[in-house]
């Protein structure tokens, strides 16, 4: 695990968004960097994007599992779009709509050539499951930038939610992938502009060396 580099932090408040599509063919091309949050359902995905953003219903959250069946893209500037891929792992739906769901965030992530970084969201009180840990494999196999948000850390006191990250850093420990861990609550602000300064590194990052990050995964198949 690497420390990020400090860049000058850019404002995220002027994010828009864009469009939602079914599969990564009727996205824009040549957006220039994109950074995909992805997580599983229910994790808080929609609602980091929004605080990271500081805008409280850009990306549409629900208490109910699932709310996110589409690759909804939001442009901070010309070159700099953020993603919210579909969540995954709720059972509660048509099997039909999980392998859509599957196929959907499978070719994002293996086609689409925009792709800068990854923002993978994890409840505190129940990270690293089987599928959380397929997606950090695969960042680590192509070498794409992860950020790890333990989110909903403001449900832990403060002894209990420093244990926790530290428990999900030991278990990661033995990878050797470029990633970041923090500990984030969209409702109390924590971790916040952390989130920030790691994505507009990468934005950076990028734009120095807009090379591409793409590689070939496995299916991510939902449980």
């Amino acid at each position: 695990m690497s420390a990020e580099k400090k860049s000058k932090v850019f404002s995220f408040r002027n994010t828009k968004f864009v469009t939602s599509s079914p599969d990564i063919t009727r996205l824009p091309n040549n957006t220039g960097a994109e950074i995909a949050f992805i997580g599983r359902s229910n994790s808080g995905k929609s609602s980091s994007l929004n605080a990271i953003c500081d805008q409280k219903n850009l990306a549409k959250t629900s208490r109910t599992p699932g709310r996110t069946q589409l690759i909804n893209l939001f442009k901070i500037t010309d070159n700099r779009h953020l993603v919210d891929l579909p969540g995954y792992g709720y059972a509660a739906v048509p099997e039909q709509m999980k392998r859509q769901w599957q196929h959907t965030m499978t070719n994002y992530l293996r086609q689409r050539r925009e792709l800068t970084g990854l923002v993978l969201t994890m409840d505190i009180r129940t990270p690293l499951k089987d599928h959380d840990r397929l997606i950090i494999d695969w960042t680590i196999a192509a070498q794409i930038p992860l950020l790890i948000l333990l989110t909903k850390c403001d449900k832990l006191g403060v002894n209990a939610r420093k244990e926790a990250v530290g428990e999900v850093r030991s278990l990661l420990s033995e990878f050797a992938g470029t990633f970041t861990i923090i500990a984030f609550s969209s409702l109390k602000k924590i971790g916040v502009d952390e989130a920030r300064q790691i994505l507009t590194s990468w934005f950076d990052a990028y734009e120095m060396d807009p090379t591409t990050n793409i590689d070939n995964t496995d299916q991510i198949t939902q449980e």
